[in-house]
C-alpha cells in the first residue's frame, strides 16, 4: 500500500493554471499534488554570445526553491549562491525543453524559463520541465501571433515523471514519502513517446532489466497524461 493510498500506476492529480503573472510572455502554475511550481518564461531578443549571427535560437532555464518550500526553512541562495542540486536540476530542464525546440525556426532569440518551487512534496524536477513546456509554449505563441515568428518551433510536448520501486512495487508519480525510502528512483523525460532523459539509480537496492522496462511503461502512461493536460492548458 502506497502512503497516499494510491494504485501503482496512478499519478497525483495535477492541474495547470496559466497567465498567473501580469509580466512574463508565458506563466503557469502547475500542482503536482502537494507540489507547486511556478514556471515563467521571459522572451530575450539577444541570444547568448557563443550563438551570435548563428541564426539559430536558445532556450534556457533557471530553477530555484522557496525558503519554506520544505518542512524546514532552508536558506536563500541568493544569499548563499546556488547548490549543485540546484545547477544540475536547471541545467536538466534546460535540455530537457530545448530537445523539443526547433532553434532555426525560434529564430535568433532566446527563451528563459524560471522554475520557481513553491512548494516540494517530490518531483520538483519534473513538474518544473512539464510547466516550464506550457510557460515556453505561451511565450512562443505570442511571438507567432505577433509575426515575429512564422513556424511554431515547438515541435512537440516535453514533460517529465518519476517512478521508482517502492515497498518492492513499481509505482508512478513518487511523492516525498516514497521518494526517501525508495529502492529505485528515477526520472523520465520524454516527447511523443521518445525518450529525452532518464536519471535512474539504485538507491537501495539494485533493480533488473524486467523492473527497469516495467518502470518505462509506467512513466510512457504518466507523460501522456501530463502532454494532454498540458495541450488543454494552452489551447
Amino acid at each position: 500500500m502506497r502512503p497516499s493510498g494510491r494504485q501503482t500506476n496512478e499519478m497525483r492529480t495535477v492541474s495547470i493554471e496559466t497567465g498567473v503573472t501580469m509580466h512574463a510572455e508565458g506563466s503557469c502554475l502547475i500542482k503536482c499534488g502537494n507540489t507547486h511550481v511556478l514556471c515563467t518564461a521571459t522572451i530575450d531578443e539577444r541570444v547568448p554570445p557563443f550563438l551570435k549571427n548563428s541564426g539559430l535560437g536558445w532556450v534556457t532555464a533557471e530553477y530555484g526553491m522557496l525558503p519554506r518550500a520544505t518542512n524546514t526553512r532552508m536558506r536563500r541562495e541568493a544569499k548563499n549562491g546556488q547548490s549543485g542540486r540546484t545547477q544540475e536540476i536547471q541545467r536538466l530542464i534546460g535540455r530537457s525543453l530545448r530537445a523539443g525546440v526547433d532553434r532555426v525556426a525560434l529564430g535568433e532569440r532566446q527563451i528563459v524559463v524560471d522554475c520557481d518551487v513553491i512548494q516540494a512534496d517530490g518531483g520538483t524536477r519534473c513538474a518544473s520541465i512539464t510547466g516550464g513546456w506550457v510557460a515556453l509554449k505561451l511565450a512562443v505563441q505570442k511571438l507567432m501571433k505577433a509575426g515575429d515568428v512564422i513556424t511554431d518551433p515547438l515541435v512537440d510536448p516535453v514533460a517529465a515523471i518519476s517512478c521508482g520501486i517502492y515497498a518492492g512495487q513499481e509505482v508512478l508519480d513518487l511523492d516525498y514519502p516514497e521518494d526517501s525510502e525508495a529502492g529505485v528512483d528515477g526520472n523520465f523525460v520524454m516527447t511523443s513517446g521518445k525518450l529525452i532523459e532518464v536519471q535512474m539509480s539504485a538507491e537501495g537496492s539494485v533493480f533488473s532489466r524486467a523492473q527497469m522496462d516495467g518502470l518505462l511503461d509506467l512513466a510512457e502512461k504518466g507523460v501522456a497524461e501530463l502532454t494532454a493536460a498540458q495541450l488543454a492548458a494552452v489551447a
